[in-house]
């Protein structure tokens, strides 16, 4: 049995909260805010971004970020992307290298183009940290309905402990070494899935949905790979298999947003009646960057952006893409 401590009270750090109790361990749930806790625990511990599923009686809480990871084996990152630096930031008077991090949110730091554990190591130096991902929603996980993941590290034996504290019958973790490959597989699928969904917001078919994920994952390969990555990495579950999931999956806050900006709303609007952080429009800026330093055609993200901060439609978007020079494949 291990102590674990989760940074986060969203949907994806509640769900995994739930895969660790149910495996034995100890949790405690940090959060930023103090009033967030006590909401928490005012409502007999109600999952707020889950509704109908509740904490478990056993989980602690806190916004004392010292008393949060005192004696933890293991730190789960489960901010939203945009908050992993500043939460590193208050972790890291009160880290010890004998623990180690995991984190499992998606995203590409616009300013640095850093992915998640890179932006943790460089808030705490000697950091130990290792990712978790693939093809997985909250809503899924918390029904314990069958999920498969990667847990990839430098290290080793980080990533078989990650393995082992979360592996169950209904929660497979298969471990990996390429934590670049699954961390840009990660970050760029959330931008591909809102151009699935601003396909399918115009009323595009699933000829054009299907064409986006395969034309997608190519481009992410691209990046990944010059950025030193593995391609088998994005053909497997944190490339291949989270684009999937994430172009077409009802649980998709990316999809879901891409939907609304297809049907006319701005991104801004997007976000606020999605009413959860969208990645996407977070790393879409990122990935372009990405694709100019490592001189990679990215049509895709190209256009994205291009609706998202340039205000051109989306039908035009999908015309141009449409009509690019022929080529082969």
């Amino acid at each position: 049995m291990a102590q674990i401590t989760i940074l986060g009270a969203g949907s994806w750090g509640s769900a995994l909260s739930h895969v660790l109790t149910e495996n034995g361990h100890r949790v405690r749930i940090w959060s930023y805010s103090e009033d967030e806790v006590k909401r928490i625990l005012a409502s007999e511990r109600r999952i707020e971004k889950i509704p109908g599923y509740y904490y478990d009686k056993s989980i602690e809480f806190s916004s004392d970020m010292q008393q949060a990871v005192l004696g933890s084996d293991l730190i789960v990152f489960a901010v939203p992307s945009v908050a992993t630096r500043s939460t590193a930031e208050k972790l890291a008077p009160f880290y010890t290298k004998e623990t180690g991090i995991v984190s499992v949110s998606k995203g590409i730091e616009e300013d640095t183009l850093f992915t998640q554990t890179q932006i943790i190591e460089d808030q705490i130096p000697g950091a130990v940290t290792s990712v978790l991902s693939g093809p997985s929603h909250a809503e899924e996980v918390i029904k314990d309905l069958p999920t498969v993941l990667v847990a990839g590290s430098t290290d080793q034996r980080l990533a078989e402990k990650v393995q082992d504290i979360f592996m169950n019958e209904n929660f497979r973790v298969y471990t990996s070494t390429d934590v670049v490959g699954i961390e840009v597989g990660a970050s760029l699928k959330n931008v591909i899935a809102l151009a699935a969904g601003m396909s399918d917001g115009v009323g595009n078919g699933d000829n054009a949905r299907a064409a986006l994920i395969t034309r997608g994952i190519r481009e992410i390969t691209a990046i990944a790979v010059a950025m030193g990555g593995h391609r088998d990495t994005l053909n497997g579950l944190a490339g291949i298999g989270d684009l999937i999931v994430t172009c077409s999956s009802v649980h998709s806050r990316n999809h879901q947003a891409g939907v609304l900006i297809g049907q006319g709303a701005s991104y801004q609007e997007a976000m606020e009646r999605v009413h959860m952080v969208v990645e996407g429009v977070y790393s879409a800026k990122a990935a372009l960057a990405l694709g100019k330093k490592y001189k990679v055609s990215m049509p895709i993200i190209t256009e994205v952006n291009k609706v998202l901060f340039g205000g051109k439609d989306v039908a035009c978007g999908v015309r141009d893409l449409m009509c690019r020079d022929k080529k082969a494949e």
